[in-house]
């Protein structure tokens, strides 16, 4: 099991995020700097036996909402353009599938969830389009920046209305109060429970 599960205040966070109650979160993957989720851990099977591929699940409306900017740009036909011209770029998108479908491996081991019917399927139309921004860019808060390049460049287009290290939530809580049950983490790197995963990943 994980280490640092969801705690009932994240859990609380998330539902009022989101307008509904956040099913199959087992844990927050990145955080504001004033503690509050960004991005959350789904597990892979959710309650009644449903399968659900998108481990790394935006939540932030501050960040859904500056992503939601950039799809309506037409940003993504940019990106599909750029994947087609560019090997390099195509292989690390290749790669960060990979990374996703191993971080969701794990969690389902240590959770003992089926993902037979989700095992080759990762998030956002990797690994070769771009169908959703919101899936990438969780995946670059939850692992890491270096991880997903899309997800990346996009975090970079949207620094003016969203940043992991700037609190902006709506609510206009202070940077660094840590509303959580435990300890908030640097936004810019995966949290204590995804770099936990992520590290026994690294270890097979």
């Amino acid at each position: 099991m994980l280490a640092h599960p969801a705690s009932d205040d994240d859990i609380a966070i998330v539902e009022r995020q989101l307008g509904r109650y956040p099913r199959g979160m087992v844990a927050v993957g990145a955080r504001c700097v004033c503690g509050r989720p960004l991005a959350v851990v789904t597990r892979p099977m959710l309650p009644g036996g449903i399968p659900f591929p998108t481990t790394c699940y935006l939540t932030s409306p501050e960040a859904v909402k500056a992503v939601s900017h950039v799809e309506a740009a037409g940003v993504m036909r940019e990106y599909n353009d750029l994947l087609a011209a560019d090997e390099s770029l195509r292989n690390r998108y290749l790669d960060a599938h990979r990374r996703y479908i191993a971080f969701r491996h794990a969690l389902a081991m240590r959770l003992g969830d089926d993902e037979s019917h989700i095992a080759s399927v990762s998030a956002g139309g990797m690994p070769v389009r771009v169908k959703c921004l919101h899936a990438l860019v969780a995946q670059s808060l939850v692992m890491g920046h270096g991880v997903n390049p899309i997800g990346d460049m996009t975090l970079e287009r949207i620094a003016g209305e969203f940043n992991p290290n700037i609190c902006r939530c709506a609510d206009g809580c202070t940077p660094g109060d840590s509303l959580s049950d435990s300890p908030g983490d640097s936004p810019s790197a995966p949290s204590s429970d995804s770099a936990d995963i992520l590290a026994s990943n690294e270890e097979r």
